[in-house]
């Protein structure tokens, strides 16, 4: 198999706020060890949301199996959605910065 690197047009910020919550949730949870650091997973997470890159292939890219890989990738957008507004929420914020 060969592997590649890629680079994705996103903010250092939203890779922090991604493993920041990860870690948050890992800290609450006490969870145990795992294969990838917080920030390792955040960014796993992000290239296949932003990419659509397959299971296998993030999995190898990051040197883990795919159930993991699609395991990370379901509990990191869980986490992230929980944190989103509701759609009432949303579409209040959007009217009030003139997105109307």
């Amino acid at each position: 198999m060969l592997l590649y690197r890629a680079a994705l047009p996103l903010s250092r910020r939203t890779l922090n706020l991604a493993a920041r919550t990860i870690r948050t949730h890992r800290e609450n949870t006490r969870s145990r060890w795992r294969r990838l650091d917080p920030a390792q997973q955040a960014l796993l997470v992000l290239v296949h949301l932003y990419k659509g890159e397959p299971f296998a292939q993030i999995a190898a890219g990051f040197e883990v199996g795919t159930t993991t890989a699609w395991r990370y990738v379901r509990e990191t957008t869980a986490l992230l959605a929980e944190q989103a507004p509701a759609l009432e929420q949303g579409l209040r914020r959007a009217r009030r910065k003139g997105w109307a």
